[in-house]
C-alpha cells in the first residue's frame, strides 16, 4: 500500500534539498568570484606597467593626534624585502581623507627624511623643489603613489596619472624610509604595511 502523502513530502524534501545544495554551491561559487575580482581591482591600474606582478603587503589608517590622515598600501613584487626594501621596485599608495598643502605635506615628509640623514642645506632645497614639483594640494579622495625605482629615484601619481619624477637614488630612499626604514617614526604603521610578508 502507498503512502501518497508520505511520498510526495519525501519528495519535496529531496528537492527542497537539492535546491538548497544548488543555492549554496552558486552563493559560494559567486563569492570566490567576487573576491577574486575584487583582488585585482584593488590594485591601482596605474601600478601594471611598473610592477606587473605587484600584491598587497599590507595596508593600515595613518592617524596623526586621533585624526584620520590617510588610508596606506604598500605594493611589492616577489622577492622583495623588508630589510633591503632600496633594492627592490614597490609602490606606496595614499588615500587621502583629509585636505592638505602641499607645503605642509612636503615640510613633513623632509622633516621625516632628516631623522634618517642630515642634509646640506642644497640639498634641503632640493628636495623641497622636488616634492613641491611632485604633487599639487591634496583633497579629501585624492591617491598619491610613489613609485621606488631602485638605483634611480622616483616617480609620483596623482590620481593615477604621472605628476613628478626625481631623479635621485638617496631621495627616493630617504622618502620611501619615512614608512619603511627600521628607525621610522611609526613602527606600527610600518609592521602594518609588512604585515604579509615573511621576516618582516
Amino acid at each position: 500500500m502507498s503512502l501518497p502523502g508520505i511520498r510526495s513530502t519525501d519528495r519535496t524534501h529531496r528537492a527542497g534539498v537539492g535546491t538548497s545544495l544548488r543555492r549554496r554551491q552558486a552563493v559560494v561559487a559567486l563569492a570566490g568570484l567576487l573576491c577574486t575580482m575584487g583582488a585585482r581591482a584593488s590594485t591601482p591600474p596605474e601600478l601594471h606597467a611598473e610592477l606587473p606582478t605587484a600584491s598587497l603587503a599590507g595596508s593600515s589608517r595613518f592617524r596623526y593626534w586621533g585624526f584620520a590622515v590617510y588610508d596606506a598600501r604598500l605594493w611589492v613584487q616577489p622577492g622583495f624585502s623588508a630589510q633591503n626594501f632600496e633594492r627592490h621596485p614597490f609602490a606606496l599608495q595614499l588615500d587621502y581623507l583629509r585636505d592638505f598643502s602641499n607645503a605642509a605635506i612636503s615640510e613633513r615628509a623632509i622633516a621625516e627624511m632628516e631623522r634618517q640623514a642630515r642634509p646640506t642645506p642644497e640639498r634641503r632645497m632640493q628636495w623641497q623643489q622636488w616634492l613641491h614639483a611632485a604633487f599639487p594640494d591634496v583633497r579629501k579622495g585624492d591617491r598619491i603613489t610613489g613609485v621606488h625605482r631602485p638605483g634611480q629615484g622616483a616617480l609620483f601619481l596623482t590620481n593615477g596619472r604621472l605628476s613628478g619624477m626625481v631623479p635621485d637614488a638617496l631621495f627616493a630612499r630617504l622618502f620611501f624610509g619615512i614608512w619603511l626604514s627600521a628607525g621610522t617614526s611609526e613602527p606600527a604603521l610600518r609592521q602594518a604595511l609588512l604585515a604579509n610578508l615573511d621576516g618582516s
